[in-house]
């Protein structure tokens, strides 16, 4: 079983899942996750766009529901006789299910380490106590667990081969495509792959977007998540100019001058392209501050957290706001040695995150794991 609550989950639970039929074919993998995959061949129980909350409040509303899910998982891993539970990320759900999977003989390993690091240590001591094997992304993760005693693997980041092995649009075929005009270059905005939260991030960061490709001749791209209707982002903005694209995100991200990124795995993808972007962040005051009381870190941007300094700038809570989102991007993008410095710094994450490669390692170390009483 494999369970990934997120887009990018989803992302990396489907390179995971293609690795692992490779070593087996016979392989039988159920779980939560999206249409990456289930068409890589996963027996979805439910879909991610099902278990898509955000913040405290609505995971408290939503508690019936993700007891039901964890009830019908429970029963699916005890029916079908599952030897091995794989759990990506999502650390408020999987780690609530992996207390409950301690019950059975069922063996536990957790791939994409939750930022235990990043909200403080009471986490880490009920990972050493559910978790068999935890499978790192990031170097400085391997360090982390290893100090508090858990069993830990670092492959890589996958991110990484799924860039390299892309095949990516010529710029010509993507504009043709899209109807963009050749004359301007790209500014790109991800606001994100959930509805709560992009309520809260895309009406001023599109008004952000479209005052600045008006000033520098840019055309604003907004990235649309596949589990998404092109119609979320045209009912929270009155203007037109801008173009929606579903599907090609890393096409975009490849031509792009400039980007207005949520936070999350894209401002990690965003910043392997190399590109200056800022990042944006928004949700609800309790949230905000029940977070802002347990994080341990400066920065909330992965790319930023790699890179061990504030190479991106991040507009948090009240800091979203067009007026400040196009201050701190005019900056960057009026500013030839700015722009430069941040690309210069943004070309070095890639020698930070590993070789090629980390979905066959960690679909490796998991198979062995089946093996191994």
């Amino acid at each position: 079983m494999i369970i990934a609550g997120e887009d990018s989950g989803d992302l990396h639970g489907s390179a995971l899942i293609k690795e692992l039929t490779k070593i087996d074919s016979a392989l039988k993998i159920y779980g939560i996750g999206g249409q990456r995959m289930i068409n890589a061949g996963m027996k979805a129980q439910y879909h991610i766009k099902d278990m898509a909350f955000l913040g405290f409040a609505e995971v408290v509303k939503h508690i019936p529901f993700i007891k039901k899910v964890q009830r019908k998982l429970f029963e699916t891993v005890k029916n079908k006789n599952i030897q091995e539970v794989v759990l990506i990320d999502y650390p408020g759900f999987n780690l609530n299910f992996a207390k409950k999977l301690k019950t059975l003989n069922t063996k536990i390993i957790y791939y994409i380490s939750p930022q235990v690091w990043a909200w403080g240590k009471n986490r880490i001591k009920k990972i050493k106590r559910l978790v068999d094997l935890m499978i790192v992304v990031f170097p400085f993760e391997k360090e982390f667990y290893e100090k508090a005693g858990v069993k830990v693997e670092y492959v890589g980041h996958p991110l990484i081969e799924l860039l390299s092995s892309y095949n990516y649009l010529p710029k010509n075929e993507l504009y043709s495509k899209f109807d963009l005009d050749p004359e301007k270059e790209i500014l790109i905005l991800m606001p994100g792959s959930r509805k709560q939260e992009i309520k809260k991030i895309f009406p001023e960061s599109i008004k952000a977007a479209l005052k600045i490709s008006k000033e520098f001749n840019l055309q604003t791209i907004v990235a649309c998540s596949d589990n998404l209707e092109e119609s979320v982002f045209r009912n929270l903005s009155s203007g037109n100019n801008f173009t929606i694209v579903k599907g090609y995100t890393y096409d975009i991200l490849k031509h792009a001058k400039f980007g207005i990124i949520k936070s999350g795995t894209s401002t990690l993808e965003a910043a392997l392209f190399g590109f200056p972007f800022v990042v944006v962040y928004s949700t609800s005051p309790v949230t905000y501050l029940i977070g802002k009381s347990l994080i341990k870190i400066d920065s909330i941007s992965m790319a930023n957290i790699v890179m061990a300094e504030k190479v991106i700038p991040e507009l948090i809570q009240k800091d979203l706001n067009q007026e400040k989102i196009y201050s701190v991007s005019r900056n960057i993008l009026s500013n030839p040695e700015k722009y430069k410095g941040i690309k210069s710094k943004l070309n070095k994450i890639k020698e930070k995150l590993g070789a090629s490669g980390a979905s066959r390692k960690a679909a490796e170390l998991i198979y062995k794991e089946l093996n191994v009483n």
